[in-house]
């Protein structure tokens, strides 16, 4: 912003001197009349010096400007979307007052969210928010070109996705929140919810690190719970009917990550697993609400207001980007649909319905 206000500054004052020149050279020009021109010019110079003061005024009380830029419209990214805001104003920085706030959604498309961020960096932003790692990764992209620092959040591996080096440290101005699922304790879930299952279907889309990072887990840790994993890559959601289909014929009941792509189409995959009583199980609480039968999940309003803490923390100067290690939620909640579960024929083991974070009776549309 500052950068633009000095260059509309050299612009008045350069149009100033040519004004001057041209009227030395113009043999009818009158005394009044320069003099006229002299005060219209230092006027002008007067009210562009106030504006940029103006400016640099409101920058040190506290305003700001951010875009955000979140991949794909489902549950989870919303409630990142919704705690990200709410961490910014526990900190002071309140939209509608101190903070103007520009949202775009890129539909799961990468080359919209790479638009997104490039566009939000020609409006000036002071920070970008990257809601899932593909709009993390193009923001970055941009905002290291263009001197923006970026805060991301429900990004599953950074140092897979290139956005921190193996110790956590930022690779440059950018940092944030990492949703890394807690395999393990998914696996003893299903074990215990189901104690004959054998194989679990795993769908992902491929070019997401995130989830070939997760899958990888997965399939390291399968067997120590007795099960083994079939997966199943997609590229687009074209491609995510005959795939459901196929993976349906093999599994025992299927495992959903928090793959962009996958869980935009969770709907239609759940329909078709319920048309063969196979349960399907979620990462997190908003994927239970809509049908999937529990998850060891994460709160995903509770992420993103640690990222928003993280974002107000750099707008107001008192750390950058890159002295702040990306951080993780460590505990995980058990979330069970009981609607799902009557309908499937199961029943939750005592000690994981005593201890639900939340229970659900219903299937929400």
């Amino acid at each position: 912003m500052k950068k633009s206000i000095k260059a509309i500054i050299a612009a008045t004052f350069t149009a100033a001197l040519l004004a001057g020149c041209s009227s030395n050279t113009a043999s009818t020009t009158t005394a009044a009349e320069t003099t006229t021109a002299t005060a219209t010019e230092a006027a002008a110079e007067t009210t562009t010096a106030e504006s940029a003061d103006a400016a640099d005024t409101a920058l040190a009380d506290g305003s700001y400007t951010i875009g955000i830029n979140q991949f794909a419209v489902h549950g989870s990214l919303d409630n990142c979307r919704e705690g990200f805001l709410e961490g910014l104003a526990e900190n002071g920085i309140v939209e509608g007052k101190n903070l103007t706030v520009l949202e775009e959604n890129a539909q799961a498309d990468p080359g919209l969210a790479a638009q997104i961020s490039t566009n939000f960096a020609g409006q000036k932003v002071d920070l970008i928010c990257a809601i899932a790692t593909p709009s993390a990764q193009s923001a970055y992209s941009v905002g290291r070109k263009n001197d923006i620092p970026v805060i991301y959040t429900a990004v599953t591996d950074p140092v897979a996705a290139e956005l921190a080096n193996a110790d956590g440290t930022p690779v440059g101005e950018v940092t944030g929140t990492s949703d890394k699922l807690p395999v393990e304790q998914q696996l003893e879930m299903i074990r215990a919810i189901l104690p004959d299952t054998k194989k679990i279907g795993i769908m992902y889309t491929t070019s997401e690190v995130n989830s070939a990072s997760t899958l990888a887990e997965y399939k390291e840790k399968a067997a120590d719970y007795g099960f083994e994993i079939v997966e199943s890559g997609v590229s687009s959601t074209a491609d995510i009917p005959l795939a459901a289909d196929s993976l349906l014929e093999q599994v025992d009941c299927l495992n959903n990550l928090t793959d962009n792509t996958v869980v935009a189409s969770l709907p239609l995959i759940l329909s078709k697993a319920n048309a063969k009583n196979i349960p399907v199980f979620g990462s997190e609480i908003e994927q239970v609400k809509i049908g999937c039968l529990a998850a060891m999940g994460l709160d995903y309003v509770d992420l993103g207001k640690q990222t928003g803490r993280m974002a107000a923390e750099v707008l107001k100067g008192e750390k950058k980007a890159s002295e702040l290690n990306f951080e993780v939620i460590e505990t995980a909640a058990f979330y069970g649909n009981s609607k799902v579960a009557e309908d499937l024929g199961i029943t939750f083991p005592e000690n994981l319905a005593s201890n639900a974070k939340e229970l659900f009776t219903e299937i929400t549309q």
